[in-house]
């Protein structure tokens, strides 16, 4: 019972470390919010851009699976190219090695109860106290304070009196095998609890109990690489080509750290100990936290001036996709099972929005192409594209909504729910205003199949009314995605009233004509015409209204 006691104990103490930097790192991403997109940005820059923004946001996220994710989620979305993602992974390796730091200067020089339970206690204050809105940095304050709870609880179960793991002496005197064993050891372990962060942890809480020595604890932390690549297989398993070849960086990356490491073990653990004052059975902590910044900073400045050739081999590792039916759509929500990134998800769903607001500007460009030559060549070259275009159209609501739907699993700030609910309606939005664009088509085909006259006259009224419904169509394009302020949602306001009182003369002028005696058929369908047009003016101001509440 002994036995299995302290096996409880052991995994419920290593949970709570699992559990405290989620939820640490899930407090801080929510918390970031949209700055996390805007920091983002800089990924666009060259490779030593990407490298330093992939080290500062892995170290204040303190996860470079979360990266990862993040990265291979931009990538499958177009957002960035292979060769920027490089870049930020080399920086991510680094930044990860923070948490080890974090164990070493606070895990062993405090008596870590006395104050954790204090600071989980403060987050907790701040997630039930609404009136400050800072539940998601309370969320990162009680991960916080629970990683220290766990490391605790960790420390004292693997204390050397207690024989948990002091079968782990026996590996520790086998030379090269030591080696050997070690770096396996750590890929496995890793690969188990999703974080080389937390495999650290334990490393070094067990090498502060003088369980494992300097040789095979570095051997552990070395390992500890090609676990840590779990996410980003994950990741990428069922993404696009580009993103796969992200992943593939941080896999190959990854496992030429550890091949290079191995092959010079010795030389490495002999830096370390130049770099690090005290011998390693002095300080061994500070060995064990230097050698894994140490190695990953090595390898990822080695690395850095070849992103353009890793890009290039990663390409030709990874072939392209094979070409799929132009008119079927596929936009999947796949959940990794590793580190699921909000940011990421809902950056993909805003290029698949804009892609959606591109699919309406051609829609609209192609019925106006029926008013300025409304003859059977627009039925031959325009109809056949706007019917399948609007299909296309039914299939991006349906697939985008249910994508929405399971975001809302994720970890979400409040702002990042209600950003959901507003994208969501203007999906619905966006494709209400291909069926206008639709139906004005078939208005057109039917007024051309059926030969109706319509004046030069009222052709020409509709070319200023045509004209505002495009420039609320570009407004909308200019836009989407972006929080309006004020003054620029009284312009689309502004383009809306007019399309309205063009609206109200356009059916009292055809109205007056069928009192005089016109063709009924006619200005019937005129009428829908301009009814129609109207509509889609309507969808694209109450778009604008939920661009204004982003």
């Amino acid at each position: 019972m002994a036995v299995i006691s302290t096996i409880l104990q052991l995994i419920g103490s290593l949970a709570f470390l699992l559990y405290g930097m989620k939820m640490m790192s899930d407090g801080i991403q929510k918390s970031a919010g949209s700055r996390l997109q805007s920091a983002l940005g800089f990924m666009t820059g060259n490779s030593f851009l990407g490298f330093l923004t992939g080290l500062v946001l892995t170290f204040i996220i303190q996860s470079s699976g979360a990266t990862t994710a993040m990265e291979v989620g931009f990538v499958n979305a177009g957002l960035m190219t292979l060769q920027q993602s490089v870049g930020v992974t080399l920086g991510a390796n680094i930044g990860t090695t923070i948490t080890a730091w974090i164990v070493v200067l606070f895990g062993f020089n405090f008596k870590i109860s006395s104050f954790a339970i204090p600071i989980f206690g403060f987050g907790y204050l701040l997630t039930i106290i609404r009136k400050f809105k800072k539940q998601s940095l309370g969320e990162a304050i009680m991960g916080f304070g629970m990683l220290f709870i766990g490391l605790d609880w960790l420390s004292s179960t693997i204390d050397p009196a207690n024989g948990t793991l002091n079968f782990l002496t026996q590996f520790t005197d086998l030379g090269a095998w030591s080696i050997a064993i070690g770096v396996l050891v750590g890929i496995l372990i890793t690969a188990l609890i999703h974080s080389s962060s937390a495999e650290s942890a334990i490393v070094i809480t067990m090498a502060s109990k003088q369980l494992i020595g300097w040789e095979f604890a570095s051997a552990l932390v070395i390992g500890s690489n090609i676990g840590s690549t779990i996410d980003a297989v994950l990741a990428g398993m069922h993404s696009n080509a580009p993103a796969k070849r992200t992943a593939l960086v941080h896999v190959l990356f990854n496992v030429a750290t550890v091949i290079l490491a191995c092959a010079f073990f010795t030389p490495l653990l002999e830096l370390v100990d130049l770099i690090v004052p005290g011998s390693p059975e002095q300080s061994i902590t500070w060995h064990i936290a230097a050698l894994h910044t140490v190695l990953k900073t090595l390898t990822s400045l080695i690395c850095l001036p070849f992103t353009k050739q890793i890009a290039h081999l990663m390409e030709k590792l990874v072939k392209d996709d094979s070409k799929t039916d132009g008119n079927v759509y596929v936009f999947e929500f796949s959940e990794t099972g590793g580190k699921e990134n909000a940011a990421s998800y809902i950056i993909r769903a805003e290029k698949e929005i804009q892609d959606m607001t591109v699919l309406v500007t051609q829609m609209f460009e192609g019925v106006q192409a029926g008013f300025q030559n409304r003859t059977n060549a627009f039925i031959e070259n325009h109809l056949e594209r706007l019917t399948k275009q609007e299909d296309y159209a039914d299939q991006m609501k349906e697939q985008l909504t249910n994508y929405l739907i399971n975001c809302e699993h994720l970890p979400l700030s409040m702002q990042q729910r209600d950003s959901l609910s507003i994208m969501m309606q203007i999906v619905d939005d966006l494709e209400e205003m291909t069926d206008e664009c639709y139906n004005v088509a078939i208005l057109l085909k039917k007024s051309i199949e059926k030969q109706m006259e319509f004046s030069q006259e009222d052709m020409d009224r509709l070319g200023p009314y045509l004209d505002l419904a495009r420039q609320i169509m570009n407004f909308i394009s200019k836009n989407i995605n972006k929080h309006l302020d004020e003054d620029q949602f009284m312009i689309a306001k502004e383009i809306e009233t007019q399309i309205d009182v063009f609206r109200h003369n356009l059916k009292k002028v055809a109205r007056k004509r069928l009192e005089a005696g016109a063709n009924v058929k006619a200005e019937l369908l005129y009428i829908d015409l301009v009814r129609q047009i109207e509509k889609f003016g309507d969808r694209a101001y109450s778009i604008a209204g939920a661009l204004s509440q982003l």
